[in-house]
């Protein structure tokens, strides 16, 4: 579309041209956004979460207890110090819980989800995010449940 200024046009499109410049410098800055790597330790196979632009990706997070370890903790314990655990990466990012967008859950023990939904639905704010929830064949650790996940700032 091609705009011809006149004596009639000049005025509203030099009141629309701040608007217009400021509009193109946010859309310039999503393009500069650095990546950053979260909780990253040099020698460690992954970040414990990674930003790129506006969203977040959390790595997989367990529920290990005070001491470290997840065997002989039940699944409810599991599932709380994981759900803490994402929530760390995610303050630590800059984001809010209520950013999530996508959690998948991956348990070792399908028995285990009835209670595990009962920590998750109390622990994770509404709305809820979208969510998958996989068995898996074991955990690193011996852990009964993993949760990663997706969370974008709007």
């Amino acid at each position: 579309m091609r705009t011809i200024l006149t004596k009639g046009n000049s005025r509203t499109m030099l009141t629309r041209l701040p608007a217009l410049c400021v509009l193109a410098l946010c859309a310039m800055g999503g393009a500069f956004a650095q990546n950053k790597a979260i909780d990253f330790k040099k020698g460690m196979p992954f970040s414990g979460g990674y930003v790129a632009g506006n969203t977040l990706y959390v790595a997989g997070q367990q529920g290990p207890d005070a001491n470290g370890k997840v065997t002989g903790t039940d699944i409810t314990v599991q599932t709380t110090n994981a759900i803490a655990a994402v929530e760390k990466v995610v303050k630590k990012a800059g984001f809010q819980m209520t950013d999530i967008t996508s959690v998948t859950v991956y348990v070792t023990d399908l028995n285990d989800v009835p209670k595990m939904n009962e920590v998750y639905k109390k622990l994770m704010p509404d709305p809820k995010p979208a969510r998958a929830t996989v068995q898996v064949a074991g955990l690193i650790g011996g852990a009964r449940i993993e949760i990663s996940a997706i969370a974008v700032k709007q």
